[in-house]
């Protein structure tokens, strides 16, 4: 079913799963198809209905218009045309082309959940330094943006607010239909339009991915995190949103709306779409699977490991992650403790590792300070088994023995 067949243990899924191979042949039976989806050519129109048939897929699994959907190179660059790009909206309008409020960067208001990637919060610190006013939401101890909160940080100038669907180090899901909800809400009492984004990520390798409800008017979603290749990604972009909502923030030809401009890869597109696919179909019973081993792997570590904290409610978390810190043990040593003895996991989100010493996102949490210094992120995925969890408790907990014992 999964045919990686990974000698070590991996437990990184949420940083890169392997690429499967329905996306493989995909994008190997791409490599026949050697004309460019711009030309006019007969090479050309074959590339091109090739090209759009993996939008339509992708579309299908959103469940929304085939013209909704942009190609970009991943997670970051969609999140930054969202956000950036709507941003250059606002900074550039000409006076005769108002948006709907009639409003311009210098006096719009923007809100961003404290936890979000760094591709995300990179750009809204763009949107500062350029004049616009920004406010961070903060999680409540368990990493969820609550709607209530939302609600109190909305403006009567508020025009765009971005929380992520699930977290990427906590794995925590947002409640995305009552933000949607209190949007709206805000929306007809100030007769406005206040713009949702949300970066995907990886949830729909476990949740259902219908836009209609969930409510965002700007989805980012990433081949690469749903075991497909790297380099490919997708923009939703609404129907809320007319031609003049989103300025380009790279210069070219007219791919993509505009918005995305130089060649499409149509053999990265298609194993996209191929990948997309088989997850949705494996989605309810991995999910199921994933979850037992996960709460098993909590429940056995903190048996061994009294001392250590999780970060993030298991319940309302995706059912493949585990954010764990540990007291008086550096989180780097032990990535590497493990990596020696064979097991493969990360600290924080990969974007991160290197950096920073804390997690932003616990530290958003509260608590002691080693809470956002130590933390270990698990994610489990296609191969993991019983007998790897047991493996990697047992590991972790020797490594954190000899540690204590100096």
């Amino acid at each position: 079913m999964w045919p990686f067949k990974k000698k070590r243990i991996y437990l990184d899924y949420a940083s890169a799963p392997p690429v499967l191979p329905e996306a493989e042949r995909a994008m190997r039976d791409a490599t026949k198809i050697i004309g460019n989806p711009g030309a006019i050519h007969a090479d050309g129109v074959a590339a091109m209905r090739a090209l759009e048939g993996a939008r339509e897929r992708i579309a299908a699994e959103l469940e929304v218009k085939p013209r909704e959907i942009i190609f970009t190179s991943g997670l970051t660059e969609s999140n930054n045309i969202a956000i950036v790009g709507f941003a250059r909206a606002f900074k550039f309008l000409r006076s005769d082309l108002k948006n709907p409020q009639g409003r311009t960067l210098e006096n719009s208001h923007w809100i961003v959940s404290s936890i979000e990637h760094s591709s995300v919060l990179d750009c809204f610190g763009e949107i500062e330094r350029v004049g616009g006013t920004v406010t961070h939401i903060d999680p409540d101890e368990h990493g969820v943006i609550h709607a209530e909160r939302l609600e109190h940080a909305l403006r009567p100038e508020t025009v765009f607010v971005s929380i992520g669907w699930a977290n990427n180090e906590l794995g925590t899901i947002q409640p995305l239909a009552k933000i949607t909800q209190v949007l709206r809400t805000h929306e007809k009492a100030h007769k406005t339009r206040v713009t949702l984004h949300t970066d995907a990520g990886q949830a729909p390798l476990y949740l259902p991915t219908t836009a209609h409800t969930l409510g965002p008017d700007l989805i980012s979603i990433g081949g690469n995190k749903l075991y497909g290749p790297h380099g490919v990604g997708a923009l939703y972009i609404g129907s809320r949103l007319v031609s003049v909502d989103i300025a380009r923030i790279l210069h070219g030809g007219p791919q993509e709306r505009g918005l995305r401009p130089g060649t499409e890869s149509v053999a990265l597109a298609l194993g996209f779409a191929a990948a997309y696919e088989h997850v949705a179909t494996m989605r309810e019973r991995e999910a199921k699977r994933l979850r037992q081993l996960r709460d098993a792997f909590a429940r056995d570590l903190q048996h061994a490991i009294p001392e250590m904290m999780i970060n993030g409610d298991l319940r309302h978390v995706l059912p493949h992650m585990l954010n764990l810190s540990i007291p008086h043990i550096s989180s780097e040593y032990v990535v590497l403790a493990l990596d020696s003895a064979g097991i493969s996991m990360s600290t924080k989100s990969a974007c991160r590792e290197g950096e920073e010493s804390r997690s932003h996102v616990v530290h958003a949490l509260g608590g002691p300070k080693w809470r956002a210094e130590n933390t270990l992120r698990f994610s489990l995925g296609a191969e993991t088994t019983a007998q790897h969890i047991a493996r990697t408790v047992a590991a972790l907990a020797t490594i954190v023995h000899r540690s204590a014992k100096g």
